[in-house]
């Protein structure tokens, strides 16, 4: 609650999101939009489904009417959120295959954009970066969920171990 009190507890557990639910889009504040599309849409290659002129950019993977949009309504010409503080840890966009991330990383890299860590989890392999307003990104790819590792009572065992980019990257070039 805002202020601070804590949530009631319910006698009853209701029922969960339905397993077909996905998160369907993100809006980031961003300082200036141009810049902001350079990122989004040059590096990271989202197409821009609409604009509303200066002050906001739907951008989108495959026709969707947007995943990513981007907005100054609020944030025209301000500054990045200071550490310590809360919002947004990351959006992580989910590619289809090794080959079409290790092409992303390409892209990154040629861009010059320096990585904040690269992790091979079990169940995905992911590329964390940061975008040209502060904002976490995580570039992954999910492994098949019959190949996830998992415990010995069937729980999911992810872990965090070095990515191999290198391999990542030749993937792309295959």
């Amino acid at each position: 609650m805002p202020d601070g009190t804590p949530l009631p507890q319910t006698a009853a557990p209701r029922p969960g999101a339905p397993a077909a639910m996905r998160i369907g889009h993100v809006h980031l504040k961003v300082a200036e939009l141009e810049r902001a599309l350079r990122f989004w849409r040059d590096v990271i290659g989202l197409e821009v489904t609409q604009r509303a002129g200066d002050q906001a950019a739907f951008l989108s993977a495959g026709g969707y009417h947007h995943h990513i949009a981007l907005n100054t309504w609020d944030s025209r010409g301000g500054p990045p959120p200071a550490p310590g503080t809360t919002g947004l840890y990351h959006v992580a966009l989910l590619f289809p295959d090794r080959a079409t991330l290790g092409a992303a990383l390409r892209r990154v890299l040629d861009a010059g954009i320096t990585l904040e860590g690269a992790a091979d989890h079990g169940v995905s392999e992911a590329i964390y970066l940061r975008d040209p307003d502060g904002n976490g990104v995580e570039l992954y790819r999910d492994r098949p969920a019959e190949n996830w590792p998992r415990d010995a009572a069937g729980g999911l065992a992810m872990f965090n171990r070095r990515l191999d980019l290198q391999a990542l990257l030749r993937e792309a070039s295959a």
